[in-house]
């Protein structure tokens, strides 16, 4: 059986479960020097809690980090088999030492290693969630620039995220028929998958980790909640569901329209969640103009009459 030909495109998004959202605003903002591309909220549950988006300047597919900070209830995240374990994102191999410095001095410890013969610098979220900076010869991704990091040493976005997975086999079979990647590297304990021409922003890797504990999957303080993937339109994300409902993967979701974008969610054999998504054409400028993106908490349509109330339930955050 062979694979949908390269129906997956690249990342869209990744989504992590954070502290506070303070904490982590500042962390994406003033540290990663991303920019604030969308405020909103999230309305799962009994009352709705933040969804904050940071980006590029336009928020453009791959260089999307969403979090929902979940302090307000008090539950701390398992890291651990079962789950996305980190995040790596792409900046220029010569910004390595830029970078190095940059973290140490606003206190977070890094650890500087090679895998896949790239250059990784390793740090962590105030959370506590793994991240990245993976240093790459070319990407054409273009990097927001706040000023104050330099945008030729910039963050251009999702590189990699790394799956910890308790056996490979069925991860290699879902990744290879249901989400068009190939196989293409292995460096110790680790396999890479690549989208098309496997350019930055298009892998995922799997860590082969059969001792860990298995990890939690509810709404909890310091783990990564899910990853996204781009599709080209909706006729696609249909076969993509299809395809993976006809290899035994039922519970995949129906489609559900998360505003900026369309997105079909599968829980994945190694536990990880992957989704499809389709971006809608006008993006994050659907509800704010490109000059005031990011600078107002949006409430969904069928929520608006709430805002005062529900803007007072949340926690106040400076920006």
């Amino acid at each position: 059986m062979t694979h949908i030909n390269q129906s997956i495109m690249r990342h869209h998004h990744i989504t992590l479960c954070v502290g506070t959202a303070q904490q982590d605003y500042d962390f994406h903002t003033k540290v990663l020097s991303l920019k604030s591309v969308k405020k909103t909220l999230i309305y799962d549950g009994m009352s709705p809690f933040y969804h904050l988006y940071y980006g590029n300047d336009l928020g453009e597919e791959s260089t999307l980090i969403t979090c929902f900070p979940v302090a307000h209830f008090g539950r701390k995240g398992h890291r651990g088999a079962g789950q996305i374990g980190s995040l790596a994102l792409s900046v220029p191999v010569s910004a390595i030492p830029f970078w190095e410095k940059r973290l140490a001095a606003h206190g977070f410890d890094v650890r500087r290693t090679e895998r896949f013969g790239e250059h990784v610098l390793s740090f962590s979220h105030p959370c506590g969630i793994p991240y990245e900076l993976i240093g790459i010869e070319d990407d054409a991704r273009k990097p927001y620039s706040n000023g104050e990091v330099p945008a030729e040493l910039a963050i251009r976005g999702l590189h990699t995220i790394t799956v910890n997975a308790r056996d490979m086999e069925s991860s290699q079979e879902f990744m290879q028929q249901g989400w068009s990647a190939h196989d293409i590297a292995h460096d110790g304990k680790y396999a890479r998958y690549a989208f098309g021409d496997g350019a930055s922003g298009k892998y995922v890797d799997y860590a082969l980790e059969p001792d860990l504990p298995q990890a939690s999957w509810t709404y909890g303080e310091g783990i990564v909640h899910h990853c996204a993937f781009q599709v080209a339109d909706r006729s696609v994300q249909d076969k993509v569901k299809a395809n993976l409902e006809g290899l035994g993967f039922t519970d995949t979701s129906e489609r559900k329209d998360r505003g900026y974008f369309e997105s079909i969610y599968v829980r994945t054999p190694s536990g990880a969640m992957f989704e499809a998504t389709v971006s809608k054409p006008d993006a994050f400028l659907i509800d704010e103009p490109y000059e005031e993106m990011g600078q107002t908490v949006q409430i969904a349509p069928q929520f608006e009459s709430q805002r005062t109330v529900i803007l007072e339930s949340l926690e106040a955050l400076n920006y």
